[in-house]
């Protein structure tokens, strides 16, 4: 999967659908440091330890750079940035029950927005599977020769 670029300085607006998410008992907030442990077991129940141990780096980050959704007190969704390298968005997972709502769209968004606000220009989204969604959502576009990029050589079992 090859890596995208992103212009943070050309992102459409995260609060329309922040509203449209509210609207339907969804928030999409930063997390925070006491419900680790509860974010970081949903993501090795649903996305495996490589997903988990990147946002465990996350957490490392002051703010917390991981973006929870939210809906009757249940997390059904996350994104993280700056956790594997600076400046990378990723990873991102949302339930999937829950993966027509938006809930993607408004977690991309909320981070990017983060990323912009801290001085980046530019993000990288690392290894970037659903390459449509993020073309059509941020316009993104794809890194050539990315592939496998940072995770080259990474070790797996």
């Amino acid at each position: 999967m090859p890596d995208m670029l992103v212009k943070l300085y050309q992102l459409p607006e995260s609060d329309p659908v922040r509203k449209q998410l509210s609207a339907n008992g969804i928030e999409i907030r930063r997390a925070i440091a006491p419900e680790k442990h509860l974010v970081l077991n949903w993501i090795k129940e649903r996305f495996g330890e490589g997903w988990t141990s990147e946002c465990e780096v996350a957490f490392t980050n002051q703010p917390v750079s991981c973006y929870v959704a939210v809906q009757n007190q249940n997390m059904i969704g996350f994104a993280c940035y700056d956790a594997t390298c600076r400046n990378f968005f990723g990873p991102m997972g949302v339930e999937e029950s829950a993966r027509v709502h938006g809930i993607g769209k408004g977690l991309l968004l909320a981070s990017l927005h983060a990323m912009h606000a801290i001085g980046y220009g530019y993000a990288i989204i690392g290894s970037a599977g659903p390459t449509e969604f993020y073309s059509k959502v941020v316009n993104a576009t794809i890194i050539e020769d990315s592939s496998p990029g940072i995770y080259r050589g990474m070790l797996k079992r």
